[in-house]
Order: structure tokens, then C-alpha cells, then sequence
């Protein structure tokens, strides 16, 4: 407890530490002559800041054949007319007094720059904080906090005026920022929406009717391991859905086959996460391009965000190949490590352990139906094929150009990809799973399997399903705008570049960095939301800075986008504190600790893999084309030789 509230103190120290020694603020203001000049409100020490005078009529300061020059500390600088204002950029490096002279006119102002080193504090703050409370809502709330005190800090005379216009601006200025753009907005929505017609398909009993189909092909150990496996791959829109649905609905069927509880968690667990990162229509999806798209942003990419995805999907190693281990360990029916003796117990003994003093949870509270409601496969089935192909539509529909389509020199992929590169993803997202929830409720009401009181009730619970994600959505928009005004991405490709990082070796470090911050936070999401908008624009300036050229720059991008969210899956999956790990433990009643105990080396294993022989090579521009297969061969040959069977 004591050593909580230590760290408390030092990172309100550390907040403090600029403002004591630097803080003076920007005042010191004298104009002659009413010349008015445009600061920006936050200026960042060896970053090139935009000034602007403003004039009343410009067409008269420069002829066409002249250049427009301006005094600034005594030195010639160039500038340029933008309407009815003079701009020119200046870079501050130090406290110091700063002068322009323009047209007889003069304006003095004593400006006070922030450190670029100062920058990397308020996610580093975040991640310190993710670290040792192991929750992420507080390290980005705090890490928000850092930011906007050492913003107001170097602007307000007075410590106490700077600590409360700080926390403010938290909520109006960063929080109602990120509320304003209409992207954010589209990605709220859609998460809501999938999160209701979840939870709809789930209460009307379309989602055991999938279940029930497949469980019947279940006859042996191998069999049900292979179907439970099967049933984390079809229901990949939710990995919360695909844990809690899989895993309880499984669990008599495994028992039945003396499948251990381990084996059970471990299926239920690396199928959900590992599917719901790589499918095109999820509950992550939307999450994922928002943190892309704010990244594009700032480095000026012209792809958009769901072109970027796509791109980025062939290398998204850990997934692919945690999907084919498991495959594998099911047809070879070995297993190795803490997992093989779980199984060989469970195989001997005469009855199924059960666990003691079983916990049911409210999350598998919110999964049961009622038993008189019917099991039927399509009120499930409908409404996933409605979003799907209605997505894919909705791309078509608004990437559309009869230009392309009609070029005779480009391939169809090369047209499809144009056209859906081209396309509003957020629009197709919105319509499709508007499209799916209204089906979905007309299926259940039209079969009368439940009155519409009750099936707006189920929607409005999968609305509120969302509501975690949705607030650490919006305080890691809040946190990127403000590395976004604080040049973090600037000072961590700066110190990349000046250490000689090889942008080979970025993806491979970035992943393994995400990791790590996944392991000790327990959120994938969370760890998505703080280095989406650091590492990827520090990659694209490492990459230039080494001479790569565009092309191979977006090579090296679309590998780390890759990275991040792989990494976060695998720190997620070692996790012991991890929700969906829990979550799995849970919904097929097994020990947690041993469920963590038994997977863990699996995890690592595929982890390993995923480095030497999917991201390393790739960065040196290898095709997935060739390193999938060779995951796959090496995945194969470490089952086939390392495992033993479980029989």
C-alpha cells in the first residue's frame, strides 16, 4: 500500500519537476504599433513551430517577382501570405526573448518552450502506471493528467492555476476533442451495435443452435478438441462472445470425452483472441482502425485506415500461427510440458475434476438462456452473414469508380484493392451492423422466442457489454492527442535515429515490447491504445531516416502495425490477470493458475516463432507467401518432436 502511494508522489514530483524549473510562462507581451501575431498555444523546444501575422491587406507587401522576407531576432527569415495573414516557421530551442519586425512594426514576446525530452513523460507515465496497478483506465487517466500539466505549466504563472486548468482540460479539451471527430463517433456506434446484435444472437438461442450443430460431431478426445477448436474459429466476431460461448457450451461434451479443463481453457482461450485480431468484421476492427488512422494522420500517409489493415494482415504472425499450433497439437494428439501431464491425468482418472467452490460469474450469467428457448442455428447464422457480405458491400458501394473497374490493364485484385482502399470503411461498418441488428431483432420477435421488451432489453445489454472498451477508447484517443501536441512520435524516432536502430529489427522490438506492457496490464486493448500512436510514426521516420524509400517504408509499417497488435495478443495470453484469461479459466471451470501454468509455455513457443521466422525475415522483405508455410513446418516439427502423446 505504502509503496502505491511512493509512486503517486514521485510521478506528481516528476509532473512538477519542469514547472519548477522552467515555468515562468509565455507572458512578457509588448506590441508596438498593434502588430498582431498567431502563437500556437503550445511550443515545443527544437520543433518547427507555424507563426502568423496578421494583416489587413496583403495584396499590397509583395509584387510577384519579390521574395517576402520578415525580421526575427534581428535575422532575415522567409515567410509566405495564407489569406490574410503572413506565415513563416521558427524553431524555439531555449527560454529566451523573441522578436519580429514587420512593416516598421514590432512585437516582443519572452517565449519559454517545453523540453521535446519532456514529451515521452505523459505515456511513459501511462505505462509505469499499467505496470504497477495493472490497470489501464487509471495509467491513461494519469498519463493524460501528466501531459496536460506540463502543457499548462509552462504557459500559467501560478502552480495552482496550472494543476486545476490541467484537469480541466482533460474533459474539455482533450476528452470533447476526441468525441468530436465523426470517426470516433463511427467507431462508438459500430462497437455498440456489434455488441448488441452479440448479445441478441446469443439470449434468442441462435448461438448454441451453432453450437449444438457442431458438438454433435464430437466422439472422441480428438474430435471434440478439433470441434471446440473449429467453434473458437466461426465465432470470430467477439473474442469475449467466442470465450464465454465456446467454453461453457464445450465444457460438458470435453468432460464427457475426458478432455482436461486445461486443454479446454487453453482452445477456448488462444482461438478467441487470435481470431477476433485478424477477421475483417469484428469487435476489434473498428478499434484497431482508429488507432491506424490517427497514426496516418500524422504522418500524412494518403491509405486509409482499412487499406492499411489489409495490408497489414498477411504478417500478423502470432495469430495465424497459434490458430495452426493448436490444429496441430489436435491431429498429432501430442501435447508437452505442464499441458501433456494435465491431459494424461485427466485421461486416468474415472470421473472429471470439478472445481471447487465454482464460481458462477455474472458475465456466464449473461450468456444463459432460458431453457424453453429454441436452439436454431440461423437466427445466429443470418445476422454474422448479413454483417459480412453487407460490409463488403458497403466498401464496394463507396470505393466505387467505374474508372478502375474498367482499366483492362489492372487484375481484378489490383481493382478490388483500389476500390476498397478508396472506400469509407466507417460508413460500410455502420450500415452493416445496423442492417444485422434490425434483422436479428425481427428474426426474434417475427419467431416470438422472445417479446420485444425483452429483445430491447438483450440490446441494450450488449450496448453496456461495450462500455469498457468504449471509455478506454476514448481516453487513448485523449492520451494520443496529446503526444500528438507534444511531438512525442518526434522525440522517439529522434532518439531511434540517434541510436542507429535498424528499422529491420523495429517490428521484432515492437512486438516484443507489446508483450510485455499485454502481460503486466492484462489488456490487449489498452496496450494497442498506447503505442499504436507512438511506434508507428517513429517507424516511418526511422525507415526514411535510413535511406529506405517509400515502398519499403510502408513495408516496414504495415509489419509493425502487425507487431503491436500480435504482441499485445501474446502478453494478453501469458497474462494472469488478463480479462479474457480469466474469462476462459472460468467458462470451462478450470483452475486459473493452472490454466496460466499450462499455456504458458505454448504462448512463448509460438511467440518464438513468430520472431525468427515471421517477423525478422519479413522486415528484410521476405513474402508471407513463404514465411506462413515455413511457421507452419517449424510450429508441425516441434509437436511432432518435442511433444508426446497424450493417450
Amino acid at each position: 500500500m505504502y509503496k502505491r502511494i511512493y509512486l503517486i508522489l514521485l510521478i506528481f514530483l516528476i509532473n512538477l519537476i519542469p514547472f519548477l524549473a522552467y515555468s515562468s510562462g509565455n507572458a512578457t507581451t509588448k506590441a508596438q504599433d498593434k502588430l498582431q501575431v498567431e502563437l500556437p498555444k503550445i511550443i515545443i523546444a527544437n520543433i518547427s513551430t507555424r507563426i502568423a501575422i496578421s494583416i489587413d491587406d496583403t495584396s499590397r507587401i509583395i509584387s510577384e517577382n519579390d521574395s517576402l522576407w520578415i525580421q526575427v531576432n534581428n535575422q532575415n527569415t522567409a515567410a509566405i501570405i495564407e489569406g490574410k495573414q503572413v506565415v513563416f516557421h521558427y524553431t524555439f530551442k531555449e527560454k529566451k526573448e523573441f522578436q519580429i519586425s514587420f512593416q516598421n512594426k514590432t512585437f516582443t514576446n519572452t517565449i519559454n518552450p517545453i523540453p521535446l525530452w519532456l514529451s515521452i513523460l505523459p505515456p511513459l507515465i501511462a505505462i509505469l502506471m499499467a505496470l504497477f496497478f495493472k490497470e489501464v483506465f487509471s495509467a491513461l487517466f494519469v498519463g493524460l493528467f501528466s501531459g496536460t500539466l506540463l502543457i499548462y505549466s509552462y504557459q500559467e504563472a501560478s502552480v495552482f492555476s496550472a494543476f486545476f486548468k490541467a484537469i480541466f482540460a482533460i474533459s474539455d479539451t482533450y476528452v470533447l476533442h476526441s468525441l468530436a471527430d465523426t470517426g470516433h463517433i463511427s467507431i462508438i456506434l459500430f462497437s455498440m451495435l456489434i455488441g448488441a446484435m452479440v448479445n441478441l444472437i446469443t439470449k434468442n438461442g441462435g448461438m448454441q443452435g451453432i453450437v449444438n450443430k457442431l458438438s454433435k460431431f464430437a466422439g472422441s478426445p480428438g474430435s471434440g478438441q478439433f470441434v471446440t477448436w473449429l467453434l473458437g474459429v466461426l465465432i470470430f466476431f467477439d473474442d469475449y462472445a467466442n470465450t464465454l460461448i465456446v467454453g461453457n457450451t464445450m465444457r460438458p461434451v470435453t468432460d464427457r470425452l475426458k478432455i482436461s479443463r486445461e486443454k479446454l481453457a487453453y482452445i477456448v482461450d488462444s482461438t478467441a483472441a487470435p481470431v477476433a485480431s485478424i477477421a475483417m468484421i469484428t469487435t476489434w476492427i473498428g478499434i484497431e482502425l482508429s488507432y491506424i488512422q490517427s497514426a496516418a494522420v500524422q504522418i500524412n500517409i494518403d491509405e486509409s485506415p482499412y487499406s492499411i489493415f489489409l495490408n497489414s494482415l498477411p504478417t500478423r504472425f502470432y495469430p495465424f500461427f497459434t490458430l495452426f499450433f493448436i490444429l496441430m497439437l489436435v491431429v498429432l494428439k501430442k501435447d508437452f510440458g505442464p499441458m501433456l501431464k494435465a491431459e494424461q491425468k485427466c485421461r486416468h482418472e474415472l470421473e472429471p475434476e470439478s472445481l471447487e467452490n465454482e464460481v458462477v460469474s455474472s458475465e456466464l450469467k449473461e450468456i444463459q438462456i432460458d431453457e424453453n428457448t429454441p436452439t436454431r442455428w440461423y437466427n445466429a447464422g443470418i445476422p454474422v452473414l448479413i454483417v459480412i457480405l453487407g460490409t463488403f458491400a458497403g466498401l464496394i458501394y463507396t470505393g466505387w469508380d467505374a474508372t478502375i473497374w474498367n482499366d483492362t490493364n489492372l487484375a481484378f485484385g489490383k481493382k478490388l484493392s483500389h476500390i476498397i482502399g478508396a472506400s469509407d470503411s466507417y460508413l460500410a461498418l455502420l450500415w452493416s451492423s445496423l442492417s444485422a441488428v434490425l434483422v436479428a431483432l425481427a428474426l426474434t420477435i417475427g419467431q416470438r422466442i422472445l417479446s420485444l421488451t425483452k429483445a430491447v432489453e438483450a440490446l441494450i445489454g450488449g450496448f453496456k457489454s461495450m462500455l469498457t472498451a468504449i471509455l478506454i477508447l476514448v481516453l487513448a484517443w485523449a492520451l494520443a492527442d496529446i503526444t500528438k501536441d507534444m511531438h512525442t512520435a518526434d522525440f522517439i524516432s529522434n532518439t531511434l535515429i540517434a541510436s542507429n536502430v535498424s528499422p529491420i529489427l523495429l517490428p521484432s522490438f515492437t512486438f516484443i515490447l507489446s508483450a510485455l506492457i499485454a502481460f503486466s496490464t492484462g489488456s490487449s486493448w489498452g496496450t494497442m491504445a498506447i503505442l499504436y500512436p507512438l511506434i508507428l510514426p517513429a517507424s516511418w521516420a526511422l525507415c526514411h531516416s535510413s535511406g529506405m524509400n517509400d515502398p519499403e517504408s510502408m513495408n516496414i509499417f504495415y509489419i509493425t502495425v502487425s507487431a503491436i497488435l500480435a504482441g499485445s495478443v501474446l502478453g494478453d495470453h501469458c497474462s494472469p490477470i488478463s480479462d479474457t484469461t480469466i474469462l476462459s479459466s472460468l467458462a470451462s471451470s478450470c483452475n486459473h493458475i493452472e490454466h496460466v501454468r499450462t499455456q504458458l509455455p505454448y504462448a512463448l513457443t509460438v511467440g518464438i516463432v513468430s520472431v525468427f521466422a515471421g517477423l525478422l525475415p519479413a522486415a528484410y522483405g521476405v513474402s508471407s507467401w513463404i514465411l506462413v508455410p515455413v511457421g507452419f513446418v517449424c510450429l508441425y516439427l516441434i509437436v511432432k518432436y518435442v511433444g508426446s502423446k497424450t493417450e
